[in-house]
């Protein structure tokens, strides 16, 4: 199983301010949605929560809860206390490729421990103030796929997509 991080980062390495993106990117929410759909998500509470409640469990995906909180409920999806539970739960599923969508404390938990095979990156081309910051990812990967994009009258900040590989 391929185990695949996606996140959009500053360029000071911002990922998060109070709770919510620092930014309104929405041709990068389309990237996320294309590139998670018919998979395995796995998010912290944090992150999970600050998807609108609308949109939450994330539609056409199987979403996955990491809390140590032990009554947390989160309807529509599955609650596990520990990542590695949260891998288990999808390598059971015999699928491909799962992704960790988020936020700071499990990026680097996964970053730290190794765990992860391919890196779907959006720098965002600013540099906001924030309280959650993406890890550093260590060396390794190589660069497979890129594209850039201009600020616009959509998007205030100039963005590049890129895929990396272990």
């Amino acid at each position: 199983m391929i185990i695949s991080a996606i996140a959009a980062v500053a360029e000071n390495g911002v990922i998060g301010k109070d709770g919510e993106l620092p930014w309104n990117l929405p041709d990068d929410m389309k990237f996320f949605q294309r590139t998670t759909l018919n998979h395995y998500v796995i998010s912290g509470r944090r992150s999970y929560e600050s998807i609108p409640e609308r949109f939450r469990p994330l539609r056409d995906r199987v979403n996955i809860v990491v809390t140590r909180d032990k009554d947390y409920k989160a309807p529509g999806a599955i609650v596990t206390h520990s990542l590695k539970d949260a891998l288990d739960i999808a390598r059971k599923a015999n699928i491909k490729e799962v992704f960790l969508i988020g936020g700071g404390q499990l990026y680097t938990e996964a970053f730290e421990a190794n765990l992860v095979d391919r890196l779907y990156l959006t720098t965002v081309h600013a540099k906001p103030k924030g309280d959650v910051y993406f890890p550093e990812v260590g060396k390794g990967w190589k660069e497979v796929w890129a594209e850039k994009h201009k600020a616009d009258e959509r998007h205030k900040y100039a963005f590049t997509f890129a895929v990396l590989q272990k």
